[in-house]
């Protein structure tokens, strides 16, 4: 049997998601992190925390500057 993933909450407003869905980003982000492991996810950590990130930060936490 195979387990259903859950989705994170925050994919559907995430810049990642929009990133990738432009090509702009490897389809690895969204596999890794909204699919998978999102609590790992700096993004998801700053935004449950209200601390601010920029749209070009990626889940591991570096900024891609190419996404601006």
């Amino acid at each position: 049997m195979i387990k259903q993933q859950q989705v994170c909450k925050w994919y559907c407003c995430c810049p990642i998601r929009e990133f990738t869905e432009e090509g702009r980003l490897d389809r690895h982000w969204i596999e890794e992190y909204c699919h998978g492991y999102w609590e790992r996810c700096i993004r998801y950590q700053k935004e449950e925390n209200g601390s601010y990130h920029p749209d070009n930060m990626l889940p591991d936490g570096r900024i891609d500057k190419s996404l601006l």
